[in-house]
């Protein structure tokens, strides 16, 4: 069991995640990422780009890491990976970073890597036991890439 009570998915029911998390992968509808410690090879936590619409185009990054990982700076590191692939490559307009309201440490990751606080949705959510959850919706747009990444050259 997790810290929501949750238990792991068998083997049978990850393959199948994995197979799902592929097809969307290849269809450009969710772009799963792992996060690998470069110095040792060491998977340490996911994340990706989800809730896409290329008509716009907008993703929203979502992220997390092992708790024995927490804290050593490996998601700010991601998360400033992760929105060069969505403003480059990708060519976004906009990319959101989306997390509990309760969640300080995924809101210090957006604030720190220059994404702005653009909402709360309140009670937008309920936790696995039933209590409701407000939402901050964090943004950043291409044109404000574009002149941060101006400023660190």
């Amino acid at each position: 069991m997790d810290a929501l009570g949750t238990a792991p998915p068998t083997a049978e029911e990850y393959e199948e995640l994995v197979r799902r998390g592929a097809a969307r992968w290849l269809a450009r509808e969710d772009l799963w990422l792992m996060l690998i410690r470069k110095s040792d090879g060491r998977w340490i936590g996911g994340s990706g780009l989800h809730r896409i619409d290329w008509d716009v185009p907008r993703f929203e990054i979502g992220y997390w890491v092992r708790a024995s990982e927490e804290g050593k700076g490996y998601i700010t590191e991601a998360v400033h990976a992760i929105s060069a692939f969505a403003f480059e490559p990708l060519r976004a307009e906009r990319v959101e970073i989306r997390c509990d309201a309760l969640n300080t440490r995924s809101a210090a990751v957006a604030r720190r890597c220059g994404y702005t606080l653009e909402a709360t949705l309140r009670h937008d959510c309920r936790t696995p036991d039933g209590d409701l959850r407000d939402t901050l919706i964090f943004a950043m747009l291409r044109q404000e890439w574009q002149v941060r990444q101006n400023q660190l050259t």
